[in-house]
């Protein structure tokens, strides 16, 4: 019989439970064992080499060239000699390409391979659409997309889209050339300024979604149009115009690259305003190559007249530019009461002078005092008249 006053308490029940955990290992050890067993039965079955990885197959024909350039010649004429057949009724008709401006896309579907193609605008359709819009004749193609140039007949923007002074006025009526910029980005600004009269001239900022369509769409009413450059203000980059800032760090060929991505944004304008850019106009060495360019093109240069130290005078006048500069910035106080005060002194501009130019920019209380002034500028004495009438009276004189 055990003494169970020296037997320990409890020490049947230990050796009882240290015999239960054995069966653990061995459970574990087997299922792993078995999923290792389905795996390679699984790997040497199915041949994936991806692992299961999604993939889509699309047949390709690679087109095989001539075998000799005599060769292929002989194909090309071959073609070109043959007469084309006529379509048998009832046969297919071959597939027509893509309407102007657009593109075909064809897009597959990863799961079940469909195609399905679709259009979609054409990289540089911008250019095409500016081509129905603009004269062709007057577009250069560039990386870019399109730009304006001198024809090979020697036409110019300045001149194919410049707008008829009133033929009827009095030659010795003093002449005012309105100009409302800052137009294209806010499309409330952009469409109350189309209700002003066609004499009124219009400048777009370079950032607009729908340039080419509003742009068209101005003319169309019969305004002149001009493009905002920007450029570098003195308080740069703390005050920054925009992407494709004209910069006075630059190179000279940097600044031309910009300036043709900033022409490219629309066609049909008569030349190009400043916008901001008081260290760029001051700085000869990066202004002048920029007005060289826009010269070249058949364009004009409308200072806005924000900056006193603009050498843009001096640099139209060395390089042939037409160029011309805005006498009284209208708004440079948006009150209505300060607006009309600067219409006054504008008014008094032009009777000194013949003609002067007034900018404003597309604030709905500018927009809204030009369009009284202008009701009443014919009664008062004054031909509203489009900027490029300002450029030639200035030449003339």
């Amino acid at each position: 019989m055990a003494d169970d006053l020296n037997t320990p308490l409890g020490q049947d029940r230990k050796q009882r439970r240290s015999q239960l955990p054995r069966l653990v290992p061995w459970t574990i050890a087997g299922a792993l064992g078995l999923c290792l067993g389905v795996f390679v039965g699984w790997a040497a079955a199915v041949d994936n080499p991806l692992g299961g990885e999604p993939i889509v197959v699309v047949a390709a024909e690679p087109r095989v060239p001539s075998k000799t350039p005599d060769e292929g010649a002989a194909n090309a004429a071959k073609t070109q000699a043959e007469p084309k057949s006529e379509p048998k009724p009832g046969a297919a008709e071959p597939p027509k390409g893509p309407p102007a401006g657009m593109q075909t896309v064809t897009i597959i579907d990863g799961g079940t391979g469909t195609r399905q193609d679709v259009l979609v605008p054409a990289q540089g359709g911008q250019g095409a659409q500016a081509a129905a819009s603009a004269d062709a004749k007057l577009l250069e193609s560039t990386r870019h997309g399109m730009i304006p140039r001198v024809s090979a007949d020697g036409a110019r923007p300045l001149v194919a889209y410049a707008r008829p002074v009133q033929s009827s006025a009095d030659p010795k009526m003093p002449r005012i050339a309105l100009v409302v910029t800052g137009l294209g980005i806010s499309s409330t600004s952009t469409g109350e300024a189309l209700k002003l009269p066609a004499a009124v001239s219009l400048a777009f900022a370079p950032y607009g979604g729908d340039l080419e369509r509003i742009a068209s769409r101005a003319r169309g009413e019969g305004h002149e149009l001009l493009l905002q450059l920007p450029m570098e203000p003195f308080d740069y980059p703390d005050n920054d115009p925009g992407p494709q800032t004209l910069l006075t760090s630059l190179a000279p060929e940097q600044n031309i690259d910009r300036l043709h991505w900033l022409m490219s944004r629309f066609q049909g304008y008569v030349g190009v305003a400043s916008y901001m850019g008081s260290r760029f106009t001051s700085n000869d060495t990066a202004f002048a190559p920029i007005l060289r360019e826009v010269a070249k093109r058949g364009l004009m240069y409308l200072d806005d007249g924000s900056s006193p130290r603009s050498l843009a005078g001096q640099v139209a006048t060395g390089n042939g530019l037409p160029f011309a500069k805005a006498g009284v910035v209208l708004d440079a106080v948006p009150t209505p009461n300060e607006i009309d005060r600067a219409l006054a002194r504008l008014e008094t501009m032009a009777r000194d002078n013949g003609i002067a130019v007034g900018v404003a920019t597309a604030l709905p209380v500018s927009i809204a005092r030009l369009a009284k002034w202008a009701k009443s500028a014919e009664s008062r004495g004054f031909l509203l008249v489009p900027i490029t009438a300002a450029v030639a009276k200035a030449k003339t004189g």
